[in-house]
């Protein structure tokens, strides 16, 4: 063994004069729930954040990693956690044990893209999906889940599936307590807090294996997020049409609050191509510009309000919108 990366948990070592007829039984690959991009603030602490990825790799069979590059945010690596904990956990011990400034995208899968002239392309990011006219037909990844449930949490995990655009195939009765539910759900939609909700709903009884499914042509979109009239790239998703407005309007929201108050209204957009689906503001700063003002005419006090509004007419027009790095696991986290 040259490299520990070729060691997976459960690997059975044995003598090669004398070697074992079976492996440990027991064992199984753990499978990410959700995926990411982790990328660097600053371009040279790649390798840096490289080898913290290797080392947390070690001790968490759980957590997987691979090179990938962005347009936006150039050289990082595509990651796979068990959930959303798991992803905060891992990103705060980047930065606090291995000291790298990092930015994680919005969670996304492979999709199939089939263009005119029946030309089919793979794409993982949003950034990349080709412009709407060129596009036949997108398919998503779907998995073959079987989740172990209660009895009497049948009606919200069916209402959740249902939610997630999700069908149950069949169900079995395991005994007089327990059911396994055997269904189809687009990978998309379990990534961020399927597995989260499922055990919140079933009290931390619920379980769920998959196994990945075929792909299947459904209506989606690309849904871009706004800043100050600028798209940011690790905002982008691809969402089904039915969902788009709702989901863009509660990141619209979730970025309002998250983003500080800046010196000029900032308008966050969620818009799919050149429609605006939702939008919402950030809070602005305001000085009071008119507190040595004490009586006189107001005519004073009203040219002061109009040269502060100019100025900061003039502000919006050349200031930019600093985003926290923090505020990508914000907006993630669920109620």
């Amino acid at each position: 063994m040259k490299d520990t990366a070729d060691i997976k948990t459960g690997d059975t070592i044995t003598i090669s004069s004398k070697p074992a007829s079976d492996m440990l039984p027991g064992y199984k690959e753990v499978r990410p729930m959700v995926f990411c991009g982790l990328y660097p603030v600053e371009t040279s602490d790649y390798e840096k954040l490289k080898a913290a990825l290797g080392r947390l790799r070690l001790n968490d069979a759980a957590f997987v990693y691979s090179s990938e590059s962005s347009v936006a945010l150039g050289f990082g690596f595509r990651c796979g956690f068990l959930g959303l904990l798991h992803m905060e956990i891992i990103q705060e011990r980047v930065r606090r044990e291995h000291d790298v400034d990092i930015i994680s995208t919005y969670p996304s899968v492979v999709y199939h893209v089939i263009k005119h002239g029946d030309v089919k392309i793979e794409v993982d990011n949003p950034v990349n999906l080709p412009d709407p006219g060129e596009i036949v037909e997108i398919q998503e990844p779907t998995i073959k889940a079987s989740i172990h449930i209660p009895n009497d949490a049948m009606g919200d995990i069916l209402s959740l599936i249902m939610e997630k655009r999700g069908v149950v195939d069949h169900t079995d009765t395991l005994d007089m307590n327990r059911v396994m539910l055997t269904c189809t759900l687009p990978l998309n939609e379990i990534l961020v807090d399927f597995n989260d909700r499922l055990k919140s709903i079933t009290h931390g009884y619920g379980s769920m294996d998959y196994e990945l499914g075929e792909y299947r042509a459904a209506d989606l979109v690309k849904m871009e997020i706004l800043v100050n009239g600028d798209p940011v790239d690790a905002f982008a998703s691809i969402v089904h049409r039915d969902k788009a407005e709702g989901k863009g309007r509660e990141l619209c929201e979730k970025l309002a609050d998250i983003i500080p108050p800046q010196m000029f209204k900032v308008a966050i957009q969620a818009a799919i191509g050149g429609k605006i689906i939702a939008r919402d503001n950030v809070k602005e700063m305001r000085k009071d510009v008119t507190a040595k003002c004490y009586g006189g005419d107001i005519s004073r006090k009203r040219k002061l309000l109009d040269k502060q509004k100019e100025g900061k007419k003039k502000m919006k027009q050349f200031g930019r919108v600093s985003i926290p790095s923090d505020a990508f696991i914000k907006v993630l986290k669920t109620n």
